[in-house]
């Protein structure tokens, strides 16, 4: 079958190359359309539930919200695990599913339990379906400054929480926008204890009344000359004299008895659960761009940028926005890193197929199998769903020297015949006595009729192509076992495995259809015998003698052989094991703990001190501090927990001789505190 393959693709030559244009253009779309990333992402199917439950303690959060609701969980479908976690005031409950389920049939499900529960818990508790994101989604992170020193940071969180967080929200691909630092302004009363009890009134009636006061209401329609009115009676709380006319009751005398009467009343910030700093300067205000689950992060934090420059001038004056972190200069330098090991690749096997050929239109048909192949790759790559990271890219790195096996053994087999075919035509030609113009050891394709030449190509394609194109597929399902890993081992490996089993397959169906038509249309001109190759002739010169003597002594061979094989236990053993390497990705994560129970006064200050050391180092562009959590269900840590994200300058413009594991050693003897253990990641 597959010899007809080949004679029916060198019979239609045209539709083969027609085929192979439409081939390359759709990959060259399908290329530009791949999402691009810096690492697969390895994130658990998890739906997070948070509930706030304002004002209480972690123990009554623990009995009142995360037992009912982790209880309830366990009866999901498809459910793995079940965590619970307990804050003041705050309660999360991770349901982490089985591999391949889809994210938004899993928050369908638990929207579904979660609304069996809702009764069986506290009225006051405020419960809600967490982001549909990932722990990857953290793609772009900002902090509000305000130069002229004339606003609040209860200014700056107003204007993020109110204007900024909303604008973000509407990007297509942003699945939420957190909130970190600042203070959420709130209306305090303050009671007086001897006011109330002179007056008679209990603190569950001034709650009462404030709340009755805070609200519209609709009446019924006025009639008047012929129009209708709409009686409406507006009564929501705008300021702080608002809630100080509140009525309570009256005296005896019938004067009224309003909250200021019995309370002081004014402006104070929420209980906070985490603060931010930039460069040791001081708490600040940032915002934390997350992306929905399996969007296109480089395309997502590009529309987040140009829609940050659209809504800047309507900041109020001297309001700036600053980026601390941006994921896109880590894909930027992922992807060129890679492209250009891809192009060193390819020229290097080009270079290979230039000296080893000795003749250049030979290599044109084996470079030309290259990108084509790739582009084709890319096109399952997108019917898969596949990104473009560091594995799927790695695992066409690691295609292309075998991609390109089947084109230089058929080229090589087909100079054989062509040398065979120019041979024997010439004896026959100097034997009728017709004149030759060339001499042994030459052999211009010029010398056969084209329908001499094709023949040769569908004849040498033929004794060879079936056998290679079989060859390329036993070496494409030798990662088959790869697609058998699960978890998070198999959602970092599968990308280099899908893309890798593609690229070959693209290469094994090339062998057998353009491979042999371009053969035929690149392989002209002058062929010269190997021996006139200097390269050929020098390694056999070397190879020869040492393959002789390997054949002489077998026996010491095959025993020197497998004492080697042996003695790599010795090393295997020593060799330390690890999930994943260290990434440079120019951006440092500093995450040191201090003792649970920390104040948020002690943990900004702490903080506070290390991102001023930090920021000193000159190859720092900028320090962002984030002690606490964000308000966000994707972020449950605790005040104990700083992270600490540090933006390099390029490596070109740091210290002469500094290297990156020098670096880190010299920030960590920089911030040695005591009680605070310190711990260098990658974000």
């Amino acid at each position: 079958m597959l010899k007809r393959v080949i004679e029916w693709s060198v019979q239609n030559k045209f539709l083969v190359l027609l085929l192979a244009l439409f081939a390359a253009v759709g990959g060259a779309l399908a290329m530009g359309r791949t999402p691009l990333e810096a690492i697969p992402d390895l994130s658990d199917v998890q739906v997070i539930i948070q509930t706030d439950y304002q004002g209480q303690a972690p123990q009554l959060v623990e009995d009142q919200v995360t037992y009912p609701i982790a209880s309830e969980m366990l009866k999901v479908p498809g459910a793995q695990t079940v965590r619970g976690y307990s804050f003041f005031g705050v309660s999360f409950v991770y349901i982490i599913f089985d591999d391949g389920t889809d994210l938004y049939w899993a928050r369908s499900r638990v929207l579904e339990y979660l609304s069996g529960i809702r009764g069986r818990l506290p009225e006051e508790a405020d419960v809600a379906l967490g982001p549909d994101a990932t722990g990857l989604g953290w793609v772009y992170q900002y902090v509000l400054e305000d130069t002229t020193g004339t606003r609040s940071l209860a200014d700056l969180r107003s204007i993020q929480d109110w204007f900024l967080r909303y604008q973000l929200t509407a990007v297509p691909g942003v699945s939420e926008v957190a909130t970190v630092g600042g203070f959420e302004r709130a209306y305090e009363v303050t009671l007086d204890p001897d006011r109330l009890r002179g007056f008679g009134i209990s603190v569950p009636a001034v709650m009462d009344a404030i709340r009755g006061a805070n609200q519209d209401v609709g009446a019924m329609v006025l009639e008047m000359a012929e129009r209708e009115y709409m009686v409406r009676g507006l009564g929501y709380i705008e300021e702080l004299s608002d809630i100080e006319s509140v009525v309570l009751g009256a005296t005896e005398t019938g004067t009224p008895i309003r909250v200021a009467d019995v309370a002081q009343v004014q402006f104070a910030p929420q209980v906070r659960r985490g603060v931010a700093d930039l460069d040791g300067r001081g708490d600040v205000v940032g915002g934390i761009v997350i992306m929905r689950f399996g969007e296109n992060a480089l395309a997502t934090i590009q529309r987040v940028k140009e829609k940050i420059t659209q809504i800047e001038d309507g900041l109020p004056p001297g309001v700036v926005l600053t980026s601390v972190y941006d994921r896109s200069e880590l894909i930027h330098r992922a992807i060129d890193t890679l492209k250009e090991k891809l192009l060193e690749e390819s020229l290097v096997v080009a270079l290979v197929c230039l000296v080893f050929l000795f003749h250049v239109r030979s290599a044109l048909v084996a470079i030309l199998t290259l990108p084509l192949g790739i582009l084709m790759a890319f096109i399952a790559m997108r019917v898969l769903d596949l990104g473009a990271d560091i594995m799927s890219l790695g695992g066409i790195a690691i295609a292309i020297g075998a991609m390109i096996d089947a084109a230089i053994v058929m080229i090589e087999n087909m100079h054989k015949h062509l040398e065979r075919e120019i041979g024997e035509k010439r004896r026959r030609y100097i034997a009728e006595g017709k004149p030759v113009s060339f001499g042994e050891g030459k052999f211009p394709t010029s010398f056969l009729t084209s329908r001499e030449r094709w023949g040769v190509v569908i004849r040498s394609s033929k004794e060879v192509g079936p056998a290679l194109f079989f060859s390329l597929l036993i070496i494409t399902v030798s990662f088959l076992p790869v697609f058998a890993l699960e978890a998070q081992e198999g959602r970092l490996f599968k990308p280099l495995a899908w893309t890798k089993s593609l690229s070959m397959a693209s290469a094994s169906l090339l062998s057998v259809t353009m491979v042999p038509v371009t053969m035929g249309l690149f392989i002209r001109g002058t062929l010269y015998a190997e021996e006139r190759n200097p390269v050929y002739r020098a390694l056999v010169w070397v190879y020869k003698p040492i393959l002789e003597f390997a054949l002489r002594l077998k026996w010491p061979v095959l025993g020197a052989t497998l004492a080697i094989l042996v003695l790599t236990v010795i090393p295997l053993q020593r060799i330390g094991s690890e999930f994943m390497p260290p990434l440079n990705e120019g951006t440092i994560l500093y995450m040191p703990m201090t003792l649970p129970g920390i104040s948020v006064r002690t943990a900004h200050e702490a903080m506070r001190r290390q991102d001023s050391i930090l920021a000193t180092f000159p190859e720092v562009v900028s320090v962002f501090g984030k002690a606490g959590r964000a308000n966000t269900a994707t972020d449950p840590a605790p005040l104990a927990m700083f992270e600490t994200t540090i933006v390099l300058k390029p490596e070109e413009e740091w210290r002469e001789g500094l290297t990156w594991d020098d670096l880190i050693r010299e920030m960590d003897v920089a911030v040695q505190f005591p009680g605070i253990p310190n711990s260098w990641t990658m974000p």
